[in-house]
């Protein structure tokens, strides 16, 4: 065992690299991870701690000028897990330390600019997680299924989002991408729990049946984005999503091999602190 608590590191073993076939991961393996899922769930709550004090050092590194944050990008199909993600793994750290940002279909003043305008609008500032569900990618990967998009276009924007993530790597952003990887079948047994549980209808969405028609399509489109945008300073981690504990464990994991990478160190006070201890006792 590592000092992770897994078998291997989930950034060595989900990490896109040259070769990578979408179609030959099974969505419904636990990689690197042979226990069941209350192993799982026992490791998710022991590390919550450990990425909630990460997260307060990078925070409060950066009131004493440190230039670096972090940037979760989730990716993947309708039922994926991604609120999921954003509840149990993002949720355990302090709020005021997170940006999340859900990206709907651009609207008003977004389609007046080019696509990554509305993205760098909400990136995480110095010191922050960002979290975005959704994001750029979905203009490669909808726009080439449903061809919203002439194919130069899209062909042109694998470089322009490799351009823009290398400037934001450049510029002190941990980037790490997340494609949750469900089966078709899990997808549909997710949409028939919605539809099942009144307390869930809230969360359906009839155009998610109509997206489903087009499925091998969308992992097509994934392959592609996959293999032109997976690079040294953003790669792409395929987790299998079918065991949502999984998932959210191997998340999490990313997270806190990316903020160890980063480092951040508690601030050196501008005071003498035992001076100001005596005041503050004799106030």
């Amino acid at each position: 065992m590592t000092d992770i608590g897994l078998a291997e590191r989930p950034h060595e073993i989900l990490r896109v690299g040259q070769g990578f076939d979408l179609a030959a991961v099974d969505p419904d393996s636990t990689p690197g991870f042979d226990g069941a899922k209350e192993d799982g769930s026992r490791l998710l709550a022991e590390y919550d701690q450990h990425l909630s004090d990460l997260q307060e050092r990078l925070f409060a590194a950066s009131r004493a000028g440190a230039q670096d944050a972090l940037l979760l990008v989730l990716q993947g199909m309708d039922t994926a897990g991604k609120g999921g993600i954003v509840r149990h793994v993002i949720g355990v750290v302090d709020p005021q330390g997170v940006q999340h940002h859900a990206f709907k279909q651009p609207a008003g003043e977004e389609v007046m600019h080019d696509f990554l305008w509305r993205v760098a609008a909400h990136l995480p500032g110095y010191g922050m997680i960002g979290c975005f569900d959704r994001s750029h990618y979905e203009d490669v990967l909808i726009h080439r299924v449903r061809k919203l998009s002439p194919v130069a276009e899209i062909e042109a924007r694998y470089d322009l989002i490799n351009g823009f993530e290398y400037r934001l790597a450049g510029g002190g952003m941990r980037i790490v991408k997340v494609m949750l990887h469900i089966s078709r079948e899990e997808g549909k047994a997710r949409l028939q729990e919605r539809l099942d549980r009144p307390d869930k209808h809230w969360k359906y969405n009839p155009g998610d049946v109509d997206e489903r028609q087009f499925w091998d399509q969308y992992m097509q489109a994934y392959q592609i984005a996959l293999e032109r945008t997976s690079t040294a300073y953003a790669p792409w981690y395929v987790v299998p999503a079918n065991k949502k504990w999984y998932a959210r464990l191997a998340v999490q994991q990313l997270l806190l091999n990316a903020l160890q990478q980063i480092d951040p160190q508690w601030p050196v006070p501008l005071f003498d602190v035992e001076v100001e201890k005596k005041r503050l006792a004799g106030s």
